[in-house]
C-alpha cells in the first residue's frame, strides 16, 4: 500500500488526524526510567494511544544523540508488528547531494523501515530523487515550518512571491510524479497554510505545532483540510509524551491525546467539516 493510501486508511479507521511525536528526552522521563528504558517508554505510550492516532512520528535526533538507534529500530518494528495499520513518519529532515541522499533514503526506508521521512528540499531535485524513488513511501518536504525564525528565508520574496510558495509549487507540479509527496506546514501559520492549499491541491500537510507551540486548531482546519476530510496530519509530541513524569505517564499520555482528539473534532465541527 502506498503511503498516502495507508495514511488515509489509518485516519478513517481511527477517525483521527492526530499524530504523536516520539521524542525521548531523558530529562522529562519519569524518575525510575533511564536511557535503557527508551523503547519501554515508547511502547507504553504507543499501547496507550494507538486507537486515537493516525500516525506516529519518531524524531531521529532524540535517539541518535543518546546512541539509542536500536531503541528507534525496536520502536518502529513494534508499531509495524502490533499496529500495522498506523504509518510511521521518521522525522529526520535529511537532504544532501544525490549520493549522500541515497544513503539517507536507505537509512530511513531500509534500515529503520519508516513509512515516510521528512527531508529538506533546498538542495534541489537531485537531492530528493533518491527518496522519491521509493514510490510506496512518503516524502515530506519542509515548506513553511512552525518555528519562529521560519520567515528568515521561507518568506523572502522571489518574483513577487514568498519562497515557500515557489517550493510548494515546484514539488506539486514537478516532483510529485508518484503521488508520494507531502509538505511540512506549521500550525502557527494558518494564513500561509491557506495559500499553500490553494497552490498544491490535495497534497497532505504534516502540521507540527498544535501542542506546546500553540497552533489555532479551528483556523488550521479551515485553512488546510481538504473537502474529503483528509489533507492534515496534526502532530503533538511533548504535550502528550510528558503529560506526567510519574508512574502514570502512559495513562496521562492517553488522556492528553484524547483531549487533543476532542479539540480537533470540535474544531472540525465548528469549521463545518464533521
Amino acid at each position: 500500500m502506498r503511503f498516502i493510501e495507508h495514511l488515509n486508511a489509518s485516519q478513517k479507521r481511527s477517525e483521527s488526524l492526530l499524530c504523536v511525536g516520539l521524542d525521548p528526552d531523558l530529562q522529562r522521563f519519569p524518575a525510575r526510567l533511564g536511557r535503557n528504558d527508551i523503547f519501554a517508554f515508547n511502547r507504553a505510550v504507543i499501547d496507550a494511544t494507538h486507537d486515537v492516532v493516525c500516525a506516529y512520528k519518531p524524531q531521529v535526533a532524540y535517539f541518535s544523540a543518546l546512541g539509542a538507534e536500536r531503541a528507534l529500530e525496536e520502536t518502529i518494528d513494534y508499531i509495524h508488528t502490533y499496529y500495522p495499520h498506523i504509518p510511521v513518519i521518521l522525522d529526520a529532515k535529511r537532504g544532501d547531494i544525490g549520493s549522500t541522499s541515497a544513503q539517507y533514503a536507505k537509512e530511513a526506508f531500509e534500515r529503520y523501515q519508516a513509512d515516510a521521512v521528512t527531508i529538506n528540499p533546498y538542495m534541489g531535485f537531485d537531492s530528493a530523487v533518491p527518496f522519491l524513488a521509493y514510490a510506496d513511501k512518503g516524502v515530506i518536504f519542509l515548506c513553511r515550518t512552525s518555528n519562529a525564525g521560519a520567515g528568515d528565508f521561507q518568506d523572502l520574496l522571489v518574483d513577487g512571491e514568498p519562497l515557500y510558495l515557489h517550493v510548494a509549487r515546484k514539488i506539486a507540479d514537478e516532483w510529485n510524479q508518484a503521488n508520494n509527496c507531502l509538505l511540512v506546514v506549521g500550525a502557527t501559520w494558518p494564513e500561509q497554510m491557506a495559500r499553500l492549499r490553494a497552490v498544491v491541491g490535495d497534497i497532505p500537510f504534516l502540521v507540527p505545532g498544535i501542542g506546546e507551540q500553540g497552533g489555532d486548531l479551528p483556523k488550521i482546519l479551515h485553512a488546510g483540510q481538504t473537502a474529503g476530510g483528509h489533507g492534515l496530519i496534526l502532530s503533538a509530541s511533548r504535550a502528550i509524551l510528558y503529560a506526567s513524569q510519574h508512574a502514570d505517564f502512559a495513562e496521562q499520555a492517553r488522556a492528553s491525546a484524547l483531549r487533543y482528539l476532542e479539540l480537533i473534532r470540535l474544531a472540525q465541527s465548528s469549521a463545518g467539516i464533521l
